[in-house]
């Protein structure tokens, strides 16, 4: 090979090797736009994802009544109760289907069965003050039901409803003003 012919294979044998970035300010750039261009097509995505329709303020559609009170509306509610009225209180029917028929229904943990009188024939042997105790306090792999949504003469309620389902004779618990029980202890 002549000098001449040998001088232009090396061009093009060092072209074949460079990039398209030739120039140190070249190198800048490209850098910088690769942190730059993700940075704006994920904030364009996410302002996409999470954009809604808004009224702009003080316009008629933001004034409105609805709209207002769905603003304002309260985060939670309070329910108080009369502890001195037993009539507003929950019966032992709606005490059973709110807390215990997710174990006395179906015999989950041992429990047992709503109406079953051969499971609840030797509690209902115990009395009612034991099987009100065991409820309110837990028993065994039973949880403590008192302190919870219903006080301890809802819950009292529920153990005569059940147990009367399996067999016993209990009567309907005597309610105590709450105002009167705190003065007798």
């Amino acid at each position: 090979m002549s000098g001449t012919q040998q001088h232009a294979h090396d061009d093009d044998h060092d072209e074949a090797h460079t990039g398209p970035i030739k120039t140190p300010k070249q190198l800048m750039w490209a850098v910088g736009l690769s942190f730059v261009v993700p940075v704006i097509v994920i904030i364009m995505l996410a302002s996409s994802v999470t954009s809604e329709i808004k009224p702009s303020a003080g316009s008629d559609e933001a004034l409105a009544a609805k709209a207002v009170a769905a603003r304002i509306k309260p985060v939670g509610m309070a329910e108080v109760k009369d502890m001195n009225d037993a009539a507003s209180m929950a019966t032992g029917e709606k005490v059973f289907q709110a807390q215990c028929s997710a174990c006395h229904a179906t015999g989950l943990l041992d429990a047992p069965k709503f109406g079953d009188a051969a499971a609840w024939g030797p509690r209902i042997k115990e009395g009612l003050d034991t099987l009100v105790h065991s409820a309110i306090h837990g028993k065994g792999k039973m949880t403590p039901q008192g302190g919870g949504d219903f006080s301890d003469f809802e819950v009292a309620r529920a153990v005569v409803y059940m147990a009367n389902k399996g067999g016993a004779k209990f009567d309907e618990p005597v309610f105590k003003p709450a105002a009167a029980a705190s003065a007798a202890n």
